[in-house]
């Protein structure tokens, strides 16, 4: 895991999901923004969490793969979601704890 400032996880992003750099770039650009209009560090932690959950999830292919597969259930709605959202979450919470989060 890189660590959890903008520079090293766009570098991260960079090198395992090139194509989501524009996105790291504008939002990196939005929370920075806000943070000086609201006076308030929440937007620049909103922003890390997100790319450091994205990083630790994307940099485990398998994992990732599976993530995608779980979110197309839910999305199509054919069957009941319980089992995918659950699984989604423990996904979710276990890159937050590799993450340092």
């Amino acid at each position: 895991m890189p660590e959890l400032v903008p520079d090293a996880l766009r570098a991260a992003v960079a090198k395992i999901a090139p194509s989501r750099v524009p996105a790291l770039t504008q939002h990196v650009f939005e929370a920075t923004s806000n943070a000086q209009r609201t006076s308030s560090l929440a937007p620049l932690r909103a922003f890390v969490h997100s790319w450091a959950v994205f990083v630790a999830i994307e940099r485990i292919p398998e994992r990732a793969a599976r993530l995608r597969e779980l979110e197309r259930v839910v999305n199509e709605g054919l069957h009941d979601p319980t089992a995918a959202i659950a699984e989604i979450q423990a996904i979710r919470e276990a890159a937050e704890a590799e993450a340092g989060l």
